[in-house]
């Protein structure tokens, strides 16, 4: 893989023609910065910036001026790769808090091995249902803490659009949820993305994180996209390294609390 030249796409597809969360978002392009707006408790935040040492912080302000108009929490998405280097010291000197870094990672999607079975006892299902749904949910609270209610309430509007912008699977153990994944697909570019993923902790190391892996590679496959991207957490990482995906930058979001500037 030319590293190079699968970031420079991923920077020109992704982060510069970002795909809002919602029906209602939209985009607002600001000179140097691309922002990304939606309603309700869709993703808002700046996905992309074009940055110097000379204007860093007047358009750091700029920013939070214009979202202090929205009223709620956004987010600053930082790659390892932008500039200048020390954006991330300026942002934490305006206000932002930082969340953990991962790692972004891509695979292309004909050199990842797409019919990977469960282990014996467990199933993979599409999530096709509010059911299904609510046990992916349940999931992710208990792998990943936390509130995935707004998971729950995006995740139907994506999945009924035609052509879909998403796909859901869950691992059955019987009757049991014990791990699931999301899949985005952006249309028009040649990235679809992995979120999700998470395995209850006694069902690790079993192969099932690498069958949901292989299952939302082949739904990505089926569309048509050449590349499958993950921001990885410091556990999935080496793990997805195995199966083939390679690390390109390193991303940290940058999390401004909102409200007045």
């Amino acid at each position: 893989m030319d590293r190079q030249a699968v970031l420079a796409a991923f920077d020109q597809q992704i982060r510069r023609r970002p795909q809002p969360d919602t029906l209602d978002g939209h985009l607002e392009q600001d000179g140097r910065v691309i922002r990304s707006i939606s309603r309700g408790e869709g993703w808002t935040g700046l996905t992309w910036c074009e940055l110097d040492e000379a204007n860093a912080d007047s358009v750091i302000a700029g920013q939070i001026s214009r979202f202090a108009e929205l009223s709620r929490p956004w987010e600053w998405k930082h790659y390892s790769y932008d500039q200048p280097p020390d954006l991330p010291d300026r942002l934490v000197a305006a206000g932002f808090r930082p969340e953990p870094a991962e790692a972004l990672q891509v695979a292309e999607v004909a050199n990842l091995a797409l019919d990977v079975r469960p282990p014996p006892g467990v199933e993979l299902l599409a999530v096709v249902d509010k059911q299904a749904v609510e046990a992916l949910m349940r999931v992710h609270d208990q792998v990943f803490g936390g509130d995935h209610s707004a998971v729950g309430r995006s995740l139907p509007a994506g999945l009924a659009r035609r052509p879909s912008t998403a796909a859901a699977v869950v691992a059955w153990a019987g009757p049991t949820p014990i791990a699931a994944g999301r899949v985005e697909f952006h249309a028009g570019t040649d990235f679809a993305s992995l979120w999700g993923g998470g395995t209850l902790p006694a069902w690790r190391r079993r192969g099932v994180f690498r069958s949901l892996v292989a299952y939302r590679a082949a739904a990505a496959s089926a569309r048509g996209f050449r590349y499958l991207q993950v921001d990885a957490t410091p556990d999935s990482r080496p793990i997805l390294q195995r199966l083939g995906f390679v690390q390109i930058a390193t991303t940290t979001p940058f999390i401004y609390p909102g409200g007045t500037s």
